[in-house]
């Protein structure tokens, strides 16, 4: 089986497209995982399928892959690449359209060289997390190591907790990623990201990814970060978020609007996977 691919990134956060517009399905789960191997395959942290639009006036949908064969419900790096990918191809010269994503329908902004995501509400209720929490909270309380932490919870279209620290460089990622995962909390699973507040306008941050463990930058990861820290009135409106891979810009103007993440997108080479 030959399938041919783009490799591709968003600050760092890396996928493989497949042009899966004429295609049955994906590929097996297996052959996902293959691909996906940093040593032995291509390597990436999602694996992006490009498909025939749902919504009336969508340009295309897309599904998005764990390196580990499982489905995330959202990516904003990824969403970008998706539309740098359709602009390239000569899907679209629109400087405006939409996508179907996993999470639902979602407006794209070329800007130049950047894209910027209309990535939708934030939603703080456990339920809609979902969090296995009695009622709604600013923090919620989690032991580690003998230590008594708090974070924030929030779902942008996939499940996300924050921690705010002193120094993201000095924090345990995937130690406490880990655990917080691993604790039945999030019945979904949850992104687990480590904010350190620079001052008002400038935070950098570190995104310990479910079924992908961490990752250069997560674009869902700097929205749900951004909320969560807006919400609590500890940054301004407008965000740069500098994460490993890159920095994003997040704006979320009140409570009752949309938020919106502007980045990049980067096409890096095309290829043909080859399963025997």
């Amino acid at each position: 089986m030959a399938l041919r691919f783009s490799k591709m990134h968003g600050a760092g956060n890396d996928f493989v497209v497949l042009d899966c517009r004429n295609r049955a399905a994906l590929p097996e789960r297996d052959t996902i995982r293959r691909m996906g191997d940093r040593h032995f395959g291509i390597g990436f942290d999602q694996l992006l399928s490009i498909e025939a639009p749902q919504s009336p006036g969508a340009l295309a949908s897309y599904r998005i892959v764990n390196q580990d064969g499982s489905f995330a419900d959202q990516c904003g790096n990824g969403a970008r690449c998706v539309a740098h990918w359709l602009v390239q191809s000569g899907a679209t010269s629109a400087t405006q359209f939409k996508l179907d994503s996993p999470a639902g329908l979602i407006t794209v902004q070329r800007k130049a060289e950047l894209y910027a995501i209309d990535m939708g509400h934030p939603r703080f209720a456990p339920n809609a997390i979902p969090l296995l929490a009695n009622d709604e909270a600013r923090l919620y309380p989690f032991m580690f190591e003998a230590q008594l932490l708090h974070f924030s919870a929030v779902s942008m279209g996939n499940p996300h907790a924050l921690f705010v620290v002193p120094a993201v460089d000095a924090m345990p990622v995937a130690a406490l990623g880990t655990a917080l995962q691993a604790s039945g909390l999030f019945p979904s699973g949850v992104n687990v990201g480590f904010a350190e507040i620079i001052d008002a306008s400038h935070i950098r941050l570190r995104v310990f990814e479910r079924g992908v463990g961490e990752t250069l930058a997560c674009g869902s990861g700097a929205c749900a970060a951004a909320a969560c820290l807006m919400r609590q009135g500890l940054v301004a409106r407008e965000l740069a978020v500098q994460l490993p891979g890159g920095t994003l810009m997040i704006g979320w103007p009140d409570d009752t609007a949309s938020i919106t993440m502007t980045g990049p997108a980067q096409a890096v080479f095309d290829g043909v996977w080859i399963d025997d």
